[in-house]
């Protein structure tokens, strides 16, 4: 049997084997983490926000001075935008997804306040905001008209000021607050002890500001769906005008609105003005980037592996000319030399491997503490092993097969 030449020639080459198998463990450690966090980055850049994306175009609009009631202002600029070309349908929202605002409040199925209730993302929007958004009712219906309460009034003087009476949520939200049962027509509590009755439940809502970046420790799998709207409108002021538009016409829409709203108001400029496909790419920026650059390291680690490997190999070659000589002398096939080889190789491969594996789930419960990544699947380990492994083999396969085609006779005079 080959195996105890082979253990006998590595125990006389510690430090060169020693070196591949650190080089095998730290790739296997590194790479399979690596790999975890691409993996995390993509399921963010391609999670579903429920938005018809591709038809959305957003604007902030800034005022310049006093504007008389901006209320009124407001409900003109939204006229005004719903009736250019190619628009569907549009909305003032609190906030959009992938913009620069963040805003969270606490859901109650109590009136009295939990110290450690944890907020979710709400949006604010006017009788047309799902429509405009494209969300998908699963249950119950839209907000009515005479159901929508102004920001103003909302946040304005008075010992009762109104407050809305009806909450839209995600689906996921509906079953974490109500797990065994239909969230339609429960009551939930969010602006004090004021009941609001849930009127409806849309399919998605949800990933990003807010989303996966504010997700709160101790939030459950999938908490970046969670999400509800409030029949509530903002003014221009501190708010996003969106408009569903027909996909071929944004540009021009982006155009015709900024000036139908500075002849409306006069004293207003359009701060802001892009497609909601323009901000999610601007969003995932540093998340493409990041998928790049642990791709990079994944390829520059596995090339350093093969590199490594090729070059002992070819160097113990070059030292044990005159045992493959000796071996084919005594009727040793080129088969046999070659599995030598990369018997050895395998061993090697094996034991960097198994530390590779244990270094792994080490670095990723560091990462775990320090960023709230998941646990690494088991998977990736199987995996991680099996492209090592093929690693290797390929790596050793031409020194090996270099030295098994050595004649006997030029082998030994060679050494």
């Amino acid at each position: 049997m080959e195996l105890m030449p082979i253990l006998s020639t590595l125990r006389r080459h510690k430090t060169a084997a020693g070196l591949i198998v650190l080089e095998v463990a730290l790739s296997c450690a590194i790479v399979c983490n690596a790999l975890h966090l691409i993996h995390q980055r993509l399921e963010r850049i391609q999670a579903d926000s429920g938005l018809a994306e591709a038809e959305l175009v957003t604007l902030r609009v800034a005022g310049i001075g006093a504007v008389g009631n901006v209320d009124e202002v407001t409900s003109q600029d939204l006229q005004a935008l719903r009736a250019i070309p190619g628009v569907r349908d549009g909305s003032i929202n609190n906030q959009v997804m992938y913009g620069n605002s963040n805003s969270f409040s606490g859901v109650r199925l109590q009136p009295i306040r939990d110290a450690n209730s944890i907020g979710f993302p709400q949006y604010t929007v006017d009788e047309h905001g799902l429509t405009t958004l494209g969300l998908k009712l699963v249950e119950g219906r839209n907000f009515r008209a005479e159901e929508i309460v102004l920001d103003n009034a909302f946040n304005g003087p008075g010992e009762n000021p109104p407050r809305p009476r009806q909450i839209v949520l995600s689906r996921a939200l509906a079953k974490r607050l109500f797990p065994d049962s239909s969230a339609l027509g429960k009551q939930v509590y969010v602006f004090g002890d004021t009941p609001m009755e849930v009127i409806g439940v849309v399919q998605t809502l949800g990933n990003v500001h807010p989303g996966p970046r504010t997700q709160r420790p101790g939030d459950a799998e999938g908490s970046g769906q969670y999400g509800m709207l409030l029949p509530l409108r903002n003014s221009y002021r501190g708010a996003y005008y969106v408009m569903r538009v027909d996909p071929a016409q944004r540009e021009a829409a982006l155009k015709a609105a900024g000036t139908a709203l500075e002849a409306i108001g006069g004293k207003r400029i359009v701060r802001e003005a892009r497609t909601l496909e323009e901000m999610r790419s601007a969003y995932y920026a540093q998340d493409r980037a990041m998928i790049w650059l642990l791709g990079g390291v994944c390829v520059a680690l596995l090339l350093v592996t093969a590199f490594g490997i090729v070059g002992l190999a070819s160097f113990w070659v070059q030292q044990r000319t005159r045992m493959i000589g000796t071996r084919r002398a005594l009727g040793a096939t080129r088969g046999q030399i070659l599995r030598y080889f990369q018997l050895e190789n395998f061993l090697l491969s094996t034991l960097g491997i198994g530390l590779g594996m244990a270094a792994a789930y080490g670095i990723n419960l560091a990462l775990m503490r320090s960023y709230e990544l998941p646990l690494l699947p088991a998977y990736y380990l199987p995996v991680g092993a099996l492209t090592l492994w093929a690693l290797g083999q390929l790596a050793v396969l031409g020194p090996a097969r270099r030295a098994a085609a050595l004649p006997p006779v030029a082998a030994l005079r060679a050494a």
